[in-house]
């Protein structure tokens, strides 16, 4: 197998501090690493179709959520990958591109619904089916059951730190 970033560091950590058991940085080293080499990627494909990635990430977020696709601000927060200090500038902006809507709840006038507009319907469903067959090529070099066993590992981890599903809305 092909050496990475990552062999070179253990290297360097194993020359300098033989004494140091540094394997715990290798995995999260390569974590970090890929984090940022996929999310390039998925940001690149997001931009050749006219999106910001978290545009993207409202925009799904909203769909996955089900007709009639509206959450308040603090459950699109917390089913998205977008902070809550960034949230209103970005849905500031997807209102504006006429992707969502913003309106006074109804039954609470202390709360804000964001809805997906039918344009903001239209594009992500168009989008999913090429963004699925992006990721699905940016993992090409493992196989079916080494994806399988990527994602049992990571959900592992991601529990262990605390990372437990957000409650249905």
């Amino acid at each position: 197998m092909k050496a990475d970033a990552v062999d070179r560091v253990m290297d360097q950590w194993a020359e300098q501090r033989p004494d140091v058991d540094a394997s715990p940085m290798a995995p999260i080293g390569r974590i970090h690493r890929a984090f940022h080499l996929l999310q390039a990627q998925v940001r690149a494909f997001m931009n050749s179709r006219g999106l910001e990635d978290w545009e993207f990430d409202v925009l799904a977020t909203l769909r996955r959520a089900g007709a009639p696709y509206t959450l308040t601000p603090k459950k699109l927060v917390a089913s998205s990958m977008v902070s809550s200090s960034a949230l209103t500038n970005r849905v500031d902006q997807l209102v504006r591109r006429g992707l969502v809507t913003r309106e006074v709840d109804p039954t609470n006038r202390r709360s804000v619904l964001v809805t997906l507009a039918p344009a903001g319907l239209a594009l992500v469903d168009g989008l999913v089916p090429d963004h699925v067959a992006n990721e699905r090529q940016l993992l090409g070099a493992l196989t079916p059951n080494e994806v399988d066993e990527l994602n049992r590992l990571l959900r592992k981890v991601l529990v262990s730190l605390g990372d437990l599903p957000v409650p249905a809305p």
